[in-house]
């Protein structure tokens, strides 16, 4: 039976859930809206990310040094594979592109089940959130508070580079037209190789800050990357805030649905996105043409 204790929390949780997939669905579209390359391997960079900051956590012990460490290798991985891969590729017909990604988030998964094996890891939350925080009317645990104000954080920091500063101001004009930007001047590999790396790194910082809420599996990318595209097609193509709002949306379909049957959880999600290509195909918040 459900009970109001459990609807709330579950709504917490969707919150929680819907921050993380907004982080990451952020990462997807700023790469696609920027280089028009659907990057099938953004679930392994997610999982990649969770497992950097493993390894930093148990050499160092800090989550802080984890968090840190696991955002900056992303950042690093990302922009050598746009270097070395993805750059020549965009010439190439959209399903080379998929095709390569996808081999990409392959290889990446691979080698870390070569090195890690295929045993779940774990990464304990910090001690000064670990336990329960009384809400007043529920107790809730406190590391998924802290992931729900992280991930907005991190978000907030995100909408500030795209929004307020010169290096945002080229991305979004790569995003509007990217041969106007090489033209100008600007040297548009550069931001391509930069771009990529911060969407990277938005999937790896989501990673590694949920890693003490779900174990780490070299597979654990692949059911993130499906939601993650139903999030980007649900807020827009190419829209930030879109990835935000589809991200809080798909968060709370998750989790109330499997507060009634988990089974039909990802089911209404694909019903929803199903009902946003019917009455809106651009996305909630995107335009027309980028869909």
């Amino acid at each position: 039976m459900i009970t109001w204790s459990n609807f709330v929390s579950q709504l917490f949780n969707g919150l929680a859930l819907g921050a993380l997939l907004a982080l990451i669905s952020a990462g997807l579209t700023i790469i696609y809206g920027t280089l028009g390359v659907l990057n099938l391997a953004h679930g392994a960079m997610f999982m990649l990310g969770g497992y950097a900051g493993y390894v930093a956590f148990q050499a160092t012990g800090s989550y802080a040094i984890a968090v840190i460490a696991g955002a900056l290798f992303l950042v690093v991985v990302g922009g050598l594979v746009e270097l070395v891969v993805v750059r020549h590729f965009y010439n190439r017909p959209p399903e080379d592109q998929l095709l390569v990604t996808f081999g990409i988030g392959i290889v990446i998964v691979e080698l870390v089940r070569l090195a890690f094996g295929s045993l779940s890891l774990t990464v304990p939350a910090p001690s000064w959130a670990a336990g329960v925080t009384s809400l007043g009317f529920m107790i809730y645990p406190t590391y998924r508070i802290v992931v729900l104000a992280i991930a907005a954080a991190a978000l907030a920091v995100l909408y500030v580079v795209l929004y307020r500063t010169r290096l945002g101001m080229m991305v979004r004009a790569g995003i509007e037209d990217s041969g106007m930007v090489d033209m100008l001047g600007i040297n548009i590999y550069r931001v391509f190789m930069l771009v990529f790396g911060i969407g990277a790194m938005a999937a790896g910082f989501a990673g590694i800050v949920n890693a003490p809420v779900v174990s780490l599996t070299p597979d654990m990318g692949d059911g993130i990357l499906v939601q993650t595209f139903v999030v980007v097609v649900i807020g827009g193509v190419g829209s930030f805030p879109g990835a935000i709002l589809g991200g809080l949306i798909a968060g709370e379909i998750l989790s109330l649905t499997s507060m009634v049957d988990p089974s039909y959880s990802e089911v209404m999600l694909f019903v929803v996105m199903t009902l946003v290509l019917l009455l809106r195909p651009e996305g909630l918040l995107g335009l027309r043409g980028r869909a």
